[in-house]
């Protein structure tokens, strides 16, 4: 990176990004307590089933003017269309709600993740479980923690040596065309594993791969802000941790893996072999 941090630094902008999370996960919880069905408030952006409500919007809006406040210089990255040039060398890359289907049916499994970059390289970052409060916080070098209550833990991807005892998330595509080459590879990659999750949270994905809750995780065409605070998470617990760089668009429908690194090798031939590479059909 051509600038380079100070240890307290990296342990400043996570305590930042852990607190901002914090306080946007409250703000989501108090607006869905005030709309009830959040679905009559929803709009949709890629396609008829990528859905954004006018929660994301309140939770990116806090998020940005909260961190211009209190970072003037710093970048902004955010999903839905916040932006601004970092004059400081660090980038902030937000995603208000990740799991916004989960956020309008109910399933408690959405987070709020947010995370500082420098030169495009992931530095720190938290997400946060809104509706169980989970807390998974890392910064470079520091290792990664998840806090609930009172209590915080050290993270540690899980000790499995073999794909075929390997439990695996993925996720799919808005798109349904892409939606099709993936259900294709899925059915080459099933049988060759313990079995396959799909939770809906990319961001709470990646931090399953660093508690142990999942041995991998893959997904194709999610964006920098769906993965850059998990993936440091992720890195962080000892996984071994393959993304597009930030500034790839999603639509290239490149690859984000995270496994446990006993099996890391293994579930990358597995999925190049299955269609599922480094690029989708590519």
């Amino acid at each position: 990176m051509g600038r380079m941090m100070e240890q307290q630094e990296l342990i400043s902008l996570r305590d930042l990004a852990e607190g901002l999370v914090c306080m946007a996960a409250s703000a989501i919880e108090e607006k869905r307590e005030e709309l009830g069905d959040v679905r009559p408030y929803t709009l949709t952006k890629s396609s008829a089933v990528d859905p954004v409500t006018v929660v994301d919007t309140m939770a990116e809006e806090f998020l940005v003017e909260t961190l211009l406040e209190r970072r003037p210089g710093d970048g902004i990255i955010a999903e839905e269309g916040s932006a601004r040039r970092s004059t400081t060398g660090v980038s902030w890359i937000i995603d208000p709600i990740d799991g916004t289907v989960n956020f309008l049916y109910g399933i408690p499994r959405y987070a709020v993740s947010l995370a500082a970059a420098i030169d495009g390289h992931v530095v720190a970052g938290a997400v946060i479980n809104v509706a169980d409060g989970s807390l998974y916080r890392a910064a470079r070098g520091q290792g990664a923690q998840v806090l609930r209550g009172d209590s915080e833990e050290e993270l540690h991807a899980s000790s499995v040596e073999e794909a075929a005892r390997a439990l695996v998330a993925t996720g799919f595509s808005y798109s349904a065309a892409r939606r099709e080459q993936q259900a294709k590879a899925l059915c080459a990659i099933l049988p060759q594993v313990r079995d396959i999750r799909r939770l809906g949270s990319a961001a709470l994905d990646l931090c399953a791969v660093a508690e142990g809750h999942a041995d991998a995780y893959y997904e194709h065409g999610i964006h920098c802000w769906d993965y850059a605070a998990g993936s440091l998470i992720a890195q962080e617990a000892g996984a071994v941790v393959e993304t597009p760089a930030l500034s790839v668009p999603g639509e290239e429908f490149r690859r984000t893996l995270a496994a446990a690194p006993g099996i890391a090798a293994e579930i990358g031939r597995l999925l190049d072999a299955a269609g599922a590479g480094e690029r989708l059909g590519g």
